[in-house]
């Protein structure tokens, strides 16, 4: 099947929130737990494709309250940007304004040991080389 793949605009910083109870106590499909309202805060802006020309070669990391938890590279992602898009689009059609999230370095607190868990009041801070920092205050919902 022959299938067309739309080119980048540009790239962003998203936080990829998880509710790891969505996600383990209701049969372990990821999209329930990534699809809370306010999941995926994405900015504070959006740069376009020649301000990043290479998109596997950024330093990203995440803080919690000031204790880092990630620090890496987009260097290791088991798929390339280019690959995600262009495998994505055989199955959907991307549209002006699609956001794709690709990808996070090692240090999710399930994989801690002991394992640790995003609290009310813990503060998320997170930035990707290029692409600017955000910050997020966990609050109970």
């Amino acid at each position: 099947m022959a299938h067309w793949v739309r080119k980048s605009w540009g790239r962003c910083l998203t936080n990829d929130v998880l509710e790891r109870a969505f996600q383990l106590e209701h049969s372990g499909q990821w999209v329930k737990g990534k699809s809370a309202d306010t999941f995926g805060p994405t900015g504070p802006w959006l740069v376009t494709c020649d301000e990043i020309a290479d998109p596997q070669n950024l330093s990203m990391w995440l803080d919690i309250d000031n204790k880092r938890y990630q620090d890496g590279s987009t260097k290791p992602m088991v798929y390339g940007v280019a690959f995600v898009v262009s495998y994505l689009s055989s199955f959907m059609s991307l549209q002006p304004g699609d956001i794709t999230s690709t990808g996070r370095p090692p240090g999710v607190g399930m994989g801690q040991n002991p394992q640790g868990f995003l609290k009310p009041d813990d503060v998320m801070e997170l930035g990707v080389e290029g692409l600017s920092c955000q910050r997020q205050e966990v609050v109970q919902g």
